[in-house]
């Protein structure tokens, strides 16, 4: 006889715009350890959870189903029907990942690709997505993570997926993510709060500072030594710490905080370091992104940060 499941079995459901990466997730998720499912049709999805007793399967990795426009079956309101019998089942952990990305990117993607998009396969791709976007957006407004792409590579996706496969089944508290960016190009679209950093003072008017960023020790220095910087800040990380815990009791996956400036180079990147490493010390794992820098190896956008010690 298996042995009793001491843990709720983690379910992932990922769907979202066609475009927007959802075969990438599925492929993430199956990297990170889940048993991946891609386009099962929405009927299937009652087999797997039979209701005898004995829903959760004996396997104990867990499930990453992946429902979109393609599914047989499918429409919003179904999945949501499927979401709320799952979330009724203590046995099980499910949660709801959206994916979206800009409509100009998607109708790029599909150029780009040549590929029809399913809900238009005899028109142009942006009567599709208009389709799409008018048939999904309850999933949107319900998904307990939106993972927005316009500005992801795909190992950017894989490592917010990862992120998510690690965050535990049931965890109490939001993976979070913090951003520095340049209000030149507009905040990014998944922040859940932006914050504007352009009242500090600004290193870019120093010849010497301007060539560097604020991940180096001087052009902190400079930003940190502004008047309102240390009050900003430490108000700024304690709104943080007494939110996140919040947030993760109404069942938020993911939690981003963005830090804007004129170029996002010197003092968002600065402060994003910074609360970056208050938050890590108060116990916090956070993953770091510079937009705006640069970073030439995709795959270490997202990093966490240090565990240990104070501000730098």
């Amino acid at each position: 006889m298996p042995e009793a499941r001491t843990a709720p079995l983690s379910v992932v459901l990922v769907t979202g715009m066609s475009g927007a990466g959802n075969s990438t997730a599925i492929r993430a998720l199956e990297d990170a350890g889940h048993e991946a499912i891609d386009n099962l049709p929405l009927s299937f999805v009652d087999r797997l959870f039979p209701r005898d007793g004995a829903t959760a399967p004996e396997d104990p990795r867990p499930l990453a189903l992946g429902l979109d426009v393609r599914t047989r079956g499918f429409s919003a309101a179904a999945l949501l029907a499927r979401l709320e019998e799952l979330r009724a089942d203590p046995a099980l952990a499910p949660r709801l990942v959206f994916l979206d990305c800009a409509d100009p990117v998607l109708v790029d993607r599909f150029k780009t690709t040549r590929r029809r998009h399913p809900l238009a396969p005899e028109e142009d791709p942006e009567t599709g997505i208009r389709r799409e976007r008018e048939q999904l957006w309850p999933l949107r407004e319900r998904a307990d993570l939106v993972i927005d792409t316009t500005d992801l590579t795909p190992h950017d996706l894989k490592a917010r997926l990862a992120e998510l496969a690690s965050d535990g089944a049931g965890a109490p508290r939001p993976a979070l993510s913090i951003q520095s960016f340049s209000f030149k190009r507009g905040a990014p679209r998944e922040a859940d709060t932006v914050h504007d950093t352009r009242f500090l003072d600004n290193p870019h008017w120093d010849p010497a500072l301007r060539p560097l960023d604020g991940r180096d020790p001087a052009v902190a220095a400079r930003v940190r030594a502004d008047p309102l910087y240390e009050a900003f800040m430490s108000r700024l990380a304690d709104l943080a710490l007494l939110l996140l815990p919040a947030y993760g009791r109404e069942g938020k996956a993911y939690y981003c905080i963005a830090l804007g400036c004129s170029g996002g180079r010197h003092r968002s990147v600065a402060a994003a370091e910074d609360l970056a490493a208050r938050l890590a010390a108060a116990g916090w794992p956070v993953a770091l992104r510079h937009r705006e820098l640069g970073d030439p190896d995709p795959r270490s956008a997202f990093r966490s940060a240090p565990r240990s010690g104070g501000p730098a």
